[in-house]
């Protein structure tokens, strides 16, 4: 349960003000057809966390916990200030049938969700809890839980809290489950 729940948490955290949610946002102005495009980004987000924390997994049971400690701490501390990177989505989408919303959705999401901050979080989670099916299934929760309401209030999502501000912290939670990773206070099997 802890995995799956840290796991959530996390990547919510993660996704408020990602490019993801960004992108989020700019398919459901322009296209206005929200149904399609949660369920673009769903697959989308479980195929390619899927795909992540089968690495992870993998990866956690070739490296020593000391080591993993290691590396999810400066994981952790590098997405912390990746995080107050401004994230830019500069791609024109135009208006398609319900189909076509979601296969660009999907294909979209897949391709921006790619080396970014939360597939690389849901890699690290996977590689710590080495419970694969709880990881994917918090990752894609968390994904959801921010992407859900950036779609269907889009119009106002940008009103509510300046982007700047989420980055800041977003940026301060990575920065203190990196420093407590570090630390060995983190749970799972790195104390």
């Amino acid at each position: 349960m802890e995995a799956f729940l840290i796991s959530t948490a996390s990547i919510a955290v993660g996704e408020l003000g990602d490019k993801t949610q960004l992108l989020a946002l700019i398919l459901a102005t322009r296209l206005r057809k929200p149904g399609p495009i949660i369920a673009g980004i769903f697959v989308a987000t479980f195929v390619n966390h899927l795909v992540a924390c089968s690495v992870g997994e993998w990866a956690g049971k070739l490296i020593s916990p000391q080591l993993l400690k290691w590396v999810l701490g400066i994981s952790f501390l590098a997405v912390a200030a990746w995080a107050l990177i401004p994230d830019k989505m500069d791609e024109e989408v135009k208006t398609r049938d319900a189909y076509g919303v979601f296969a660009l959705t999907a294909v979209t999401f897949f391709l921006a969700e790619m080396g970014d901050k939360t597939q690389i979080v849901a890699l690290a989670l996977a590689a710590k809890y080495n419970e694969l099916l709880a990881v994917v299934a918090g990752t894609t929760l968390g994904m959801m839980i921010v992407n859900i309401p950036t779609v269907l209030f889009a119009d106002q999502a940008t009103k509510w809290i300046p982007v700047k501000v989420v980055r800041m912290i977003a940026a301060g939670i990575y920065a203190l489950l990196g420093v407590l990773t570090l630390l060995g206070h983190s749970g799972g099997n790195l104390g």
